[in-house]
């Protein structure tokens, strides 16, 4: 009762048995973790054991279909899930899930059902282990066929052999084969699909080689995707590293200008100030983060600014804080006010005559941490105003490091009147964004 007839039966047939096997993978391929199964190409035993769990529930549920009446023979893809399964799990996971698949069917009375199965996997995990490279697997699309005549000149010419006519030909030996175990047995020991004449049989032969092609690029796909991601991640963290690089040089530059100038006059105030630097320096090798809690970056400025009186002298450099205890444990990206406090120093208090002001103030509003850095120094010209995120190294690689850090999600407001003072208003979201996960945070360094 297997035997199609001939017209939209047997194409409605086929062409379900196709949108099966994409539904079943598409479906599969929301899964997080089964994403993470198909992007390891070296997989473990519990990679391995994932990706029997994902894969032979749907495909034993399809053959369960099959069994449970004619209309639902498209679903059974015992045949395909099998070979795919040592296609990508390897020798001992096609045979072992190609047997599970096909445990409906064989309860069913249809003895060669697992033996087909198993081997079917079997076959899948031998080429797998044969290519000289895992992911010549991927290369196995729905139009490779297309290329089978080029193939065949190229092998007559002796050139180089692409490998993913191996996996397409598996699949049309491995069809080939149920099919002639199916004339020679009794019809119930063995499902197939029976077209009769020989153009019917070509097309159960590219249903069948779909019904591997289609998932595998469609996985491929899924794979595609996150390794751009993967690379995109790599590029933030060689990008937070590069600007990270251009903050420490600028530090400490400015700081062993002010040891050098203190040598000459006040041996013992040198000593001190290095003693902070090398405070601040032992903190940097030793926590090298991209978030750190705000009192850390609190901390830290506190030292800074020791070394910073030692330059500006006591009666000339008064710092205020303002600090909202709620915030003390919110995380702020590294390094963040240390460059805006230099700033401030360098440009707006150094050249003003008479006593020098700096005050941080933190409050939380509405979800959202907002940090702001005043003095009461020269101000910025209105003519430099429309440059002043694009000019200099500490505000502009300040702004460019939230850019990459909160996407918009950020503001950075420079307030100036010039001889009155300058004052940077941050405000960013109080919850740390996703870019802080495991694989997005540096590691500690061990000195």
């Amino acid at each position: 009762m297997n035997t199609l007839s001939f017209g939209g039966d047997l194409l409605l047939t086929l062409l379900l048995h196709v949108g099966a096997a994409s539904s079943i993978c598409a479906w599969l391929a929301r899964s997080a973790t089964f994403r993470k199964v198909l992007f390891t190409e070296l997989r473990d035993s519990d990679q391995k054991v994932k990706l029997m769990l994902f894969v032979t529930p749907p495909l034993a549920f399809g053959v369960m279909l099959r069994i449970v009446g004619q209309p639902y023979r498209a679903a059974d893809l015992m045949l395909e899930g099998s070979f795919l399964l040592g296609l990508l799990g390897g020798r001992v996971v096609g045979p072992l899930g190609g047997s599970i698949i096909s445990l409906p069917a064989f309860m069913h009375h249809e003895w060669l059902s697992m033996p087909v199965a198993a081997s079917a996997g079997l076959v899948g995990g031998l080429i797998r282990l044969a290519l000289p490279n895992t992911e010549e697997v991927w290369r196995l699309g729905p139009y490779t066929f297309l290329s089978t005549p080029r193939w065949l000149v190229r092998v007559f010419r002796g050139k180089k052999v692409t490998w993913e006519m191996l996996p397409l030909a598996a699949c049309v030996v491995l069809e080939l084969s149920r099919q002639a175990l199916g004339y020679a047995t009794k019809p119930q020991w063995l499902f197939f699909l029976n077209a009769g004449k020989s153009w019917g049989l070509a097309l159960v032969l590219l249903s069948t080689v779909m019904a591997v092609a289609v998932p595998m690029k469609i996985w491929n796909n899924t794979r595609i995707e996150m390794n751009l991601e993967q690379h995109q991640q790599l590029l933030l963290k060689a990008r937070m590293d590069a600007l990270t690089a251009q903050i420490n040089p600028h530090f400490l530059f400015n700081t062993l200008n002010t040891v050098s100038s203190l040598i000459r006059y006040d041996p013992d105030m040198a000593r001190g100030v290095v003693i902070k630097l090398s405070n601040i320096l032992r903190r940097l090798l030793r926590k090298h983060e991209t978030f750190v809690p705000l009192h850390e970056e609190l901390e830290f400025i506190d030292d800074y600014l020791d070394i910073e009186v030692a330059r500006f002298g006591r009666d000339n450099l008064v710092f205020h804080k303002q600090i909202n205890a709620d915030t003390l444990d919110a995380f702020v990206p590294s390094m963040l006010l240390q460059p805006i406090v230099e700033n401030a120093l360098k440009h707006g208090l150094a050249g003003k005559l008479g006593g020098g002001e700096l005050a941080i103030r933190t409050e939380l509003l509405d979800g959202r941490l907002i940090v702001s850095i005043e003095d009461n120094g020269v101000g910025i010209p209105k003519e430099r105003m429309p440059q002043v995120f694009d000019e200099g190294i500490g505000i502009s690689n300040v702004h460019e490091r939230l850019r990459v850090l909160y996407g918009a999600d950020f503001r950075m407001d420079i307030s100036s009147r010039e001889g009155k003072g300058t004052c940077i208003r941050i405000e960013i979201p109080e919850v740390v964004p996703a870019l802080t996960e495991p694989s997005i945070i540096l590691p500690a360094t061990k000195i």
